[in-house]
Protein backbone atom coordinates (compact mmCIF):
# COMPACT_ATOMS: atom_id res chain seq x y z
CA UNK A 1 0.00 0.00 0.00
CA UNK A 2 1.28 3.47 -0.84
CA UNK A 3 1.95 5.78 2.10
CA UNK A 4 1.22 9.38 1.18
CA UNK A 5 0.75 10.89 4.63
CA UNK A 6 3.76 13.21 4.39
CA UNK A 7 2.90 14.63 0.99
CA UNK A 8 0.78 17.68 0.34
CA UNK A 9 -1.32 18.49 -2.67
CA UNK A 10 -0.68 22.03 -3.85
CA UNK A 11 -2.36 21.89 -7.24
CA UNK A 12 -5.70 20.70 -8.48
CA UNK A 13 -5.08 17.29 -10.09
CA UNK A 14 -8.11 15.38 -8.83
CA UNK A 15 -8.19 12.24 -10.98
CA UNK A 16 -5.37 9.85 -11.84
CA UNK A 17 -6.08 7.50 -14.72
CA UNK A 18 -4.30 4.18 -14.21
CA UNK A 19 -5.62 2.41 -17.30
CA UNK A 20 -3.97 1.77 -20.66
CA UNK A 21 -4.74 3.83 -23.71
CA UNK A 22 -7.45 2.48 -26.05
CA UNK A 23 -9.68 1.53 -23.11
CA UNK A 24 -12.38 4.06 -23.90
CA UNK A 25 -10.14 6.90 -22.78
CA UNK A 26 -11.52 9.38 -25.34
CA UNK A 27 -15.07 8.73 -24.13
CA UNK A 28 -13.90 8.99 -20.53
CA UNK A 29 -12.17 12.30 -21.24
CA UNK A 30 -15.37 13.78 -22.69
CA UNK A 31 -17.42 12.40 -19.79
CA UNK A 32 -15.07 13.90 -17.20
CA UNK A 33 -15.27 17.27 -18.91
CA UNK A 34 -19.07 17.17 -18.70
CA UNK A 35 -18.75 16.40 -14.98
CA UNK A 36 -16.64 19.48 -14.33
CA UNK A 37 -13.11 18.15 -14.87
CA UNK A 38 -12.43 20.68 -17.57
CA UNK A 39 -8.82 19.88 -18.42
CA UNK A 40 -7.71 16.29 -18.82
CA UNK A 41 -4.14 15.34 -19.72
CA UNK A 42 -3.46 12.56 -22.22
CA UNK A 43 -1.19 11.83 -25.19
CA UNK A 44 -3.03 14.35 -27.34
CA UNK A 45 -1.93 17.05 -24.89
CA UNK A 46 1.69 16.07 -25.54
CA UNK A 47 1.09 16.44 -29.27
CA UNK A 48 -0.46 19.87 -28.70
CA UNK A 49 2.38 20.90 -26.35
CA UNK A 50 5.43 19.12 -27.83
CA UNK A 51 7.75 20.79 -25.34
CA UNK A 52 6.24 18.39 -22.76
CA UNK A 53 7.91 15.46 -24.51
CA UNK A 54 11.28 16.29 -22.96
CA UNK A 55 9.75 16.13 -19.48
CA UNK A 56 8.34 12.65 -20.08
CA UNK A 57 11.60 11.42 -21.60
CA UNK A 58 13.37 12.53 -18.43
CA UNK A 59 10.65 10.97 -16.28
CA UNK A 60 11.46 7.56 -17.72
CA UNK A 61 15.06 7.77 -16.48
CA UNK A 62 15.09 6.26 -13.00
CA UNK A 63 16.41 8.19 -10.04
CA UNK A 64 15.41 11.70 -11.11
CA UNK A 65 13.08 13.99 -9.19
CA UNK A 66 10.24 15.54 -11.16
CA UNK A 67 8.18 18.64 -10.66
CA UNK A 68 4.77 17.10 -11.33
CA UNK A 69 3.08 20.33 -10.26
CA UNK A 70 4.87 22.26 -12.96
CA UNK A 71 3.33 19.91 -15.55
CA UNK A 72 -0.13 19.36 -14.04
CA UNK A 73 -0.77 22.74 -12.39
CA UNK A 74 -3.49 23.57 -14.91
CA UNK A 75 -5.10 20.11 -15.19
CA UNK A 76 -7.93 18.41 -13.30
CA UNK A 77 -7.19 14.87 -14.45
CA UNK A 78 -4.74 12.67 -16.31
CA UNK A 79 -5.65 9.49 -18.18
CA UNK A 80 -3.94 6.86 -20.36
CA UNK A 81 -0.46 7.49 -21.80
CA UNK A 82 1.82 8.95 -20.63
CA UNK A 83 0.56 9.49 -17.08
CA UNK A 84 -0.83 6.02 -16.34
CA UNK A 85 2.67 4.52 -16.27
CA UNK A 86 3.44 6.78 -13.30
CA UNK A 87 0.19 6.32 -11.39
CA UNK A 88 1.93 5.24 -8.17
CA UNK A 89 4.17 8.32 -8.07
CA UNK A 90 1.17 10.51 -8.81
CA UNK A 91 -0.83 8.90 -6.01
CA UNK A 92 1.88 9.92 -3.57
CA UNK A 93 2.14 13.44 -4.97
CA UNK A 94 -1.64 13.94 -5.02
CA UNK A 95 -2.97 12.01 -2.00
CA UNK A 96 -6.51 13.38 -2.39
CA UNK A 97 -6.81 12.42 -6.06
CA UNK A 98 -9.05 9.50 -6.94
CA UNK A 99 -7.85 6.72 -9.25
CA UNK A 100 -9.79 5.41 -12.25
CA UNK A 101 -8.68 2.16 -13.85
CA UNK A 102 -10.29 2.10 -17.30
CA UNK A 103 -10.66 -1.47 -18.56
CA UNK A 104 -11.77 -3.28 -21.69
CA UNK A 105 -12.01 -6.80 -23.05
CA UNK A 106 -8.33 -7.76 -23.60
CA UNK A 107 -8.75 -9.15 -27.12
CA UNK A 108 -10.80 -6.15 -28.25
CA UNK A 109 -8.25 -3.82 -26.65
CA UNK A 110 -5.33 -5.50 -28.44
CA UNK A 111 -7.11 -5.26 -31.79
CA UNK A 112 -7.86 -1.59 -31.17
CA UNK A 113 -4.17 -0.83 -30.52
CA UNK A 114 -3.17 -2.85 -33.58
CA UNK A 115 -5.60 -1.02 -35.87
CA UNK A 116 -4.74 2.48 -34.63
CA UNK A 117 -1.38 3.52 -33.20
CA UNK A 118 0.39 0.32 -34.30
CA UNK A 119 -1.07 0.71 -37.79
CA UNK A 120 0.26 4.27 -37.88
CA UNK A 121 3.71 3.09 -36.82
CA UNK A 122 3.93 0.40 -39.49
CA UNK A 123 2.31 1.81 -42.63
CA UNK A 124 2.32 5.58 -42.34
CA UNK A 125 5.68 6.41 -43.93
CA UNK A 126 4.33 9.39 -45.92
CA UNK A 127 2.53 10.65 -42.82
CA UNK A 128 5.85 10.59 -41.01
CA UNK A 129 7.27 12.74 -43.81
CA UNK A 130 4.56 15.29 -43.03
CA UNK A 131 5.43 15.12 -39.36
CA UNK A 132 9.09 15.69 -40.16
CA UNK A 133 8.07 19.05 -41.63
CA UNK A 134 6.73 20.01 -38.20
CA UNK A 135 10.39 20.39 -37.28
CA UNK A 136 10.30 23.84 -38.89
CA UNK A 137 7.50 24.79 -36.50
CA UNK A 138 8.33 22.86 -33.34
CA UNK A 139 12.10 22.54 -33.62
CA UNK A 140 13.77 19.68 -31.76
CA UNK A 141 10.60 19.07 -29.73
CA UNK A 142 9.20 17.32 -32.80
CA UNK A 143 12.03 14.78 -32.70
CA UNK A 144 11.50 14.37 -28.97
CA UNK A 145 7.87 13.42 -29.63
CA UNK A 146 9.02 10.59 -31.90
CA UNK A 147 11.52 9.45 -29.31
CA UNK A 148 8.85 9.61 -26.63
CA UNK A 149 6.29 7.57 -28.55
CA UNK A 150 8.74 4.78 -29.35
CA UNK A 151 10.34 4.77 -25.91
CA UNK A 152 7.18 5.20 -23.84
CA UNK A 153 4.74 3.01 -25.74
CA UNK A 154 6.64 0.39 -27.68
CA UNK A 155 9.66 -0.01 -25.39
CA UNK A 156 8.63 0.84 -21.80
CA UNK A 157 5.02 -0.35 -22.04
CA UNK A 158 5.22 -3.31 -24.42
CA UNK A 159 8.93 -4.19 -24.09
CA UNK A 160 9.25 -4.16 -27.89
CA UNK A 161 7.06 -7.27 -28.05
CA UNK A 162 3.68 -5.87 -29.07
CA UNK A 163 3.49 -8.25 -32.04
CA UNK A 164 3.34 -11.13 -29.53
CA UNK A 165 -0.38 -10.95 -28.81
CA UNK A 166 -0.42 -13.27 -25.81
CA UNK A 167 2.53 -11.52 -24.19
CA UNK A 168 0.88 -8.12 -24.68
CA UNK A 169 -2.47 -9.26 -23.33
CA UNK A 170 -0.72 -10.79 -20.32
CA UNK A 171 0.95 -7.41 -19.68
CA UNK A 172 -2.44 -5.74 -19.86
CA UNK A 173 -3.98 -8.15 -17.36
CA UNK A 174 -1.02 -8.02 -14.97
CA UNK A 175 -1.07 -4.23 -14.94
CA UNK A 176 -4.79 -4.12 -14.17
CA UNK A 177 -4.35 -6.67 -11.38
CA UNK A 178 -1.44 -4.69 -9.92
CA UNK A 179 -3.47 -1.48 -9.83
CA UNK A 180 -6.24 -3.25 -7.93
CA UNK A 181 -3.70 -4.59 -5.42
CA UNK A 182 -1.88 -1.29 -4.89
CA UNK A 183 -4.69 1.27 -4.81
CA UNK A 184 -6.94 1.31 -1.72
CA UNK A 185 -10.43 0.16 -2.69
CA UNK A 186 -12.08 3.36 -1.42
CA UNK A 187 -9.84 5.38 -3.72
CA UNK A 188 -10.26 3.23 -6.85
CA UNK A 189 -12.89 2.83 -9.55
CA UNK A 190 -12.49 -0.02 -12.04
CA UNK A 191 -14.48 1.33 -14.95
CA UNK A 192 -15.64 0.11 -18.34
CA UNK A 193 -17.20 2.92 -20.39
CA UNK A 194 -20.00 0.50 -21.30
CA UNK A 195 -21.20 0.93 -17.70
CA UNK A 196 -22.17 4.52 -18.42
CA UNK A 197 -22.70 7.37 -15.97
CA UNK A 198 -23.92 5.62 -12.83
CA UNK A 199 -20.71 4.08 -11.37
CA UNK A 200 -18.57 7.02 -12.47
CA UNK A 201 -20.87 9.65 -10.96
CA UNK A 202 -21.34 7.67 -7.76
CA UNK A 203 -17.55 7.36 -7.37
CA UNK A 204 -17.00 11.08 -7.98
CA UNK A 205 -20.05 12.04 -5.90
CA UNK A 206 -21.62 14.14 -8.64
CA UNK A 207 -25.07 14.25 -10.20
CA UNK A 208 -25.79 12.04 -13.20
CA UNK A 209 -26.23 14.17 -16.37
CA UNK A 210 -29.47 13.94 -18.29
CA UNK A 211 -27.66 13.36 -21.59
CA UNK A 212 -26.39 9.93 -22.72
CA UNK A 213 -22.87 8.85 -21.78
CA UNK A 214 -20.46 9.72 -24.62
CA UNK A 215 -19.26 6.77 -26.68
CA UNK A 216 -16.57 7.85 -29.12
CA UNK A 217 -14.92 5.56 -31.65
CA UNK A 218 -11.84 7.66 -32.36
CA UNK A 219 -10.11 4.80 -34.20
CA UNK A 220 -11.94 5.76 -37.40
CA UNK A 221 -11.05 9.42 -36.93
CA UNK A 222 -7.43 8.52 -36.11
CA UNK A 223 -7.02 6.35 -39.22
CA UNK A 224 -8.71 8.97 -41.42
CA UNK A 225 -6.17 11.52 -40.19
CA UNK A 226 -3.30 9.15 -41.01
CA UNK A 227 -4.72 8.61 -44.51
CA UNK A 228 -4.98 12.37 -45.07
CA UNK A 229 -1.41 12.90 -43.90
CA UNK A 230 -0.30 10.00 -46.11
CA UNK A 231 -1.81 11.76 -49.12
CA UNK A 232 -0.07 15.04 -48.25
CA UNK A 233 3.15 13.13 -47.62
CA UNK A 234 3.09 11.49 -51.05
CA UNK A 235 2.46 14.89 -52.66
CA UNK A 236 5.52 16.27 -50.87
CA UNK A 237 7.64 13.26 -51.87
CA UNK A 238 6.61 13.40 -55.54
CA UNK A 239 7.05 17.18 -55.62
CA UNK A 240 10.63 16.93 -54.36
CA UNK A 241 11.36 14.07 -56.77
CA UNK A 242 9.94 16.06 -59.68
CA UNK A 243 11.93 19.18 -58.74
CA UNK A 244 15.07 17.07 -58.37
CA UNK A 245 14.61 15.53 -61.81
CA UNK A 246 13.83 18.93 -63.32
CA UNK A 247 16.99 20.45 -61.86
CA UNK A 248 19.06 17.49 -63.04
CA UNK A 249 17.60 17.81 -66.54
CA UNK A 250 18.42 21.53 -66.67
CA UNK A 251 21.98 20.87 -65.52
CA UNK A 252 22.43 18.31 -68.29
CA UNK A 253 21.17 20.61 -71.05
Amino acid sequence: MINSADHHQKSKLRIIGAGFGRTGSKSLKIALKKLGYAKCYDMFEVLKCPEHSKFWLNAMDEGEQFDWEDLFHDYDATIEWPGFLFYQQLMVKYPDAKVILSVRDPDTWYQSIKESIYYARIVAFPARIVKRYDIFHYGWNCLNIYRLIFKLIWSKTFHNRFEDKQYTIDLFRKHNAQVQRVVPSERLLVFDVKQGWEPLCRFLDVQIPSEPFPHVNDRVQFNRRIQQENMIGWIIIFTFCFLGLLMSYRMVI
